[in-house]
């Protein structure tokens, strides 16, 4: 399934200039249960590729360079339900929520979406928990 935004199929063309990555609501139904779950992804994954054969022989030069790859287009969330459900070949509908234009800014709309849509109270959301701080309550006996 693609990402959609704003009811339109999101293709890497649309990356708007400066746009860091975005915050996403993935939802499927698993078990006969709707589910969701909010996260964050960069456009963008930088990686380091080395010169090869050809590199400086100066060993104070750098080997490498730094090589930007789309990072969004198969990504199904790093939640371990939702990776096993898309192994299944289970529909799961991937909606781009906001995009970002900063790091701080991501960070910022992720928890405020998983804040507002209350993740951490419904067991409809698969999120264990917000900036690792603040987690599900666990059933007392």
């Amino acid at each position: 399934m693609s990402w959609i935004y704003k009811g339109v199929v999101f293709t890497p063309a649309m990356i708007p200039e400066g746009a860091v990555g975005f915050v996403y609501e993935m939802t499927a139904i698993i078990d006969g249960k709707s589910v969701s779950y909010i996260g964050k992804k960069n456009f963008h994954r930088v990686t380091k590729k080395k010169l090869g054969k050809n590199a400086p022989v100066d060993k104070r030069k750098k080997n490498y360079v730094r090589v930007a790859k789309l990072a969004f287009e198969d990504y199904y969330s790093s939640n371990a339900v939702l990776k096993e459900a898309h192994k299944k070949k289970v529909l799961i509908n991937r909606d781009i929520l906001h995009i970002c234009y900063s790091k701080t800014e991501l960070t910022y709309m992720e928890t405020k979406y998983q804040f507002v849509r209350g993740v951490l109270e419904s067991d409809m959301y698969l999120n264990g928990n917000i900036l690792g701080r603040f987690y599900k309550q666990k059933q007392r006996v």
